[in-house]
């Protein structure tokens, strides 16, 4: 009996055939264990190449700033997508899985660990809550087809002040219409426009160096006191395979744009608009040192606005300076192809 036990172990509880052989498991080369593989390596061993790869996602997330921008703007576009390096984990996890190496494991520690430390605090709710004015602002986009249906959705959203960018002549009027049944007071330069509840005076286009007027400035009469009100279009900015990315126009305009926001003589301060770049963009230094995002400060999650269809990016800014963000959030979609973005602010 004692015998017939021990030979029953030996087989690992399968038990001898009617040859007398022990059968064996059905092994895939290289994945059956955590142990050597075919080649005799160890866990530990195998996987270096994922893991290196886990160790230079962290680095271009840490660096980012290193990476120049002499050569087609490179820096600029990583900083524009910088959170989505974090897909690199899930795929490298798999990788490190397939090659069950214990290395790259190991590795992949380190860009979550630093992609949590940048960006995991824009995963939670920010916002305080009250507030004492509501401003909203959205490329409306020249081509929307329904810009009497974008007017109603904006009214609907409830703020007080509303930043319309990309206006087109054509479109104009159906705003000027639908918005004057919510909105008094308005004032129109160029291809921005400023409608709110409160009265507006001292409204000048503002130069952003780009030959026609894409930015204003308006102080707006709340009732808790005046409130400098800045709306900018910065250019658009694209992706070309023989030029990189193509922003220097929009750096420029930044620059100008910041020096005039710098020049403000207001203490309390709102830019609203699309900037055609976020926040880690190293190019909008010149407004972004002065100023704080209201979706960094009081937002609910990435914020992302652009495009409405699939967004990936937060380029549509509310910033603030003297100037308490206590909520941000974006909109439903209209008929644009950028999301309204709305913030409640402290006065």
């Amino acid at each position: 009996m004692a015998q017939a036990a021990r030979a029953w172990a030996q087989s690992d509880g399968e038990g001898p055939d009617r040859s007398g052989s022990r059968p064996r498991r059905p092994r895939v080369p290289g994945l059956g264990r955590w142990g050597r593989d075919p080649r005799g390596r160890t866990t530990w061993q195998r996987g270096w190449v994922v893991a290196l790869l886990a160790v230079a996602s962290a680095l271009l997330m840490v660096f980012h700033s290193s990476v120049p921008n002499r050569v087609g703007n490179l820096g600029s576009l990583l900083e524009t997508f910088l959170p989505w390096i974090g897909l690199a984990v899930p795929v490298l996890l798999v990788c490190a899985l397939l090659r069950r190496s214990a290395t790259a494991l190991v590795a992949l520690l380190l860009p979550v660990l630093i992609w949590v430390n940048l960006f995991g605090g824009l995963m939670s709710d920010r916002s305080s809550g009250g507030g004492d004015l509501t401003v909203l602002t959205h490329n409306v986009n020249a081509g929307n087809a329904d810009p009497a249906g974008t007017a109603r959705d904006l009214i609907a959203s409830g703020a007080d002040v509303v930043a319309l960018e990309e206006l087109s002549a054509g479109q104009l009027p159906v705003y000027e219409k639908q918005l004057a049944t919510a909105y008094r007071y308005r004032t129109v330069k160029g291809t921005v426009a400023l409608w709110s509840r409160y009265p507006i005076k001292d409204a000048r286009a503002v130069d952003i160096k780009i030959g026609w007027t894409r930015a204003l400035r308006a102080e707006v009469d709340t009732p808790h006191g005046a409130l400098a009100v800045y709306v900018a279009h910065l250019p658009s900015v694209r992706v070309k395979f023989d030029a990189g990315f193509t922003a220097d126009q929009r750096d420029n305009s930044a620059q100008a744009l910041g020096e005039a926001i710098a020049d403000e003589p207001l203490e309390r301060v709102v830019l609203l608009g699309d900037l055609n770049g976020t926040m880690n963009d190293r190019s909008l230094a010149n407004i972004t040192s002065q100023m704080r995002s209201a979706q960094g400060a009081a937002g609910d999650g990435m914020g992302f606005s652009w495009p409405a269809s699939f967004p990936m990016a937060r380029i549509d800014q509310i910033m603030t300076k003297g100037v308490t963000p206590t909520s941000s959030w974006v909109l439903p979609a209209t008929g644009s192809d950028h999301l309204p973005v709305a913030a409640g602010l402290r006065l």
